[in-house]
């Protein structure tokens, strides 16, 4: 019996062994078969890829002449005030990684290399420098528009960074800068900039209003737009007569209705004005008219504005053509109505944010009456973004 079950054993191994080997064949086989697979698909890309390269090398699209190809480099930047800084996955450099000729022609198109953003980080410096250099001399003489952001033990760095392109930058008519605080002197870097007409603020740490007065009165007075992210007291602003009243477009934070009749005051020739603002007090002010403001955009701090109807009593503005307030618990429908009849001004679109339960379909149908080409708009609180 013993012997009987181990001849049955034995025969079971041969058996397993011989299935076994048989099925190392099939997969021996199969990889086979897998990898001339993969071949096959590997042969199909190039093909493809080839056979779509030399289509394209026939498209109106590679025979375009360069100047029409050179502005559409042109339109795949981003749009004024978006960051452009070195990347592999954005326009321009991105252009530059399509083939020879798409590398050649933007590696030649100063316009592309005209606007930076510089980054100043301690443990990378040597490398972002490097890239920072490599896109400014493409820029080719041009004038630059900047965007920096550093910090005080940066300033040493940029000075490096800048010294060659020095003639550029004097010729540059857009500014942002990203303060940190006040330790952060970026006019000592700066300083003549004779042709700057755009400037931007960018507060990222309290700092001394007094020193953003300061800032501001050392600019030049080619200046016409100017934006400041940070709460601005009436007392600073005379300090800024000199760039103010030369301006034509202002984006401020302000902290009460007299510093934004006074604003109007230093800036006779604004056309444009965006301001946050703060108005808890009510105050009697003094009337007064402004007879180049075209655009008005006011956004209120609803948790502490409070009153805003003495504002609209005592201002006039003629030529007034969008208006736009946002963020506001009640509106003064009759005094706002007030000021619209007492400005006749020739207002073409009027939009209010979160205050679509305060504006009802009368309210509405009054300003429309005023203007009947207005275009009346109410925002839902998710719409208001300032």
């Amino acid at each position: 019996m013993h012997q009987s079950v181990s001849a049955i054993v034995i025969e079971r191994q041969q058996q397993l062994d011989a299935v076994l080997h048989e099925i190392s064949g099939l997969e021996t086989v199969m990889d086979g078969i897998k990898n001339l697979h993969q071949q096959l698909v590997e042969k199909k890309d190039r093909i493809t890829w080839s056979m779509n390269m030399h289509k394209g090398l026939i498209s109106p699209l590679w025979r375009l002449p360069t100047e029409i190809l050179s502005q559409i480099f042109d339109h795949c930047l981003p749009g004024e005030g978006s960051l452009l800084s070195p990347s592999t996955r954005r326009a321009p450099i991105l252009l530059t990684g399509i083939c020879r000729r798409w590398r050649e022609v933007a590696v030649c198109l100063p316009s592309l290399w005209c606007r930076l953003y510089v980054e100043v980080h301690d443990s990378d410096w040597q490398r972002a420098s490097f890239c920072y250099d490599s896109w400014l001399k493409r820029s080719r003489g041009c004038p630059l528009s900047l965007e920096l952001n550093c910090v005080a033990n940066d300033l040493t760095k940029l000075q490096s960074l800048f010294q060659p392109y020095i003639d550029q930058i004097i010729q540059s008519s857009s500014l942002r800068i990203h303060f940190y605080g006040e330790t952060v002197q970026p006019e000592l870097l700066l300083q003549d900039l004779p042709a700057l007409q755009e400037v931007t603020m960018i507060i990222l740490a309290h700092i001394d209003t007094s020193y953003i007065a300061q800032f501001i009165s050392r600019l030049p007075s080619t200046l016409r737009s100017l934006t400041v992210t940070e709460s601005f007291g009436v007392e600073h602003l005379s300090s800024c007569n000199s760039v103010l009243a030369h301006l034509t477009n202002l984006e401020i934070y302000i902290d009460h209705s007299n510093a934004f009749i006074h604003l109007l005051q230093l800036c006779p020739n604004l056309s444009s004005l965006k301001v946050c603002a703060v108005i808890n007090q009510v105050q009697t002010l003094e009337p007064f008219t402004h007879t180049s403001i075209r655009s008005l955009r006011i956004n209120f701090n609803s948790v502490y504005t409070r009153c805003i109807s003495g504002l609209f009593d005592a201002l006039s503005l003629p030529n007034l053509r969008v208006f736009e307030a946002r963020y506001l618990r009640s509106w003064p429908h009759k005094e706002f109505k007030s000021f619209l009849v007492r400005s006749q001004c020739p207002l073409e679109s009027l939009t209010f944010g979160s205050l679509r339960k305060m504006m009802t379909d009368e309210q509405r149908a009054k300003y429309v009456n005023l203007f009947p080409s207005i275009e009346v708009i109410v925002l839902h609180p998710l719409e208001s973004t300032f």
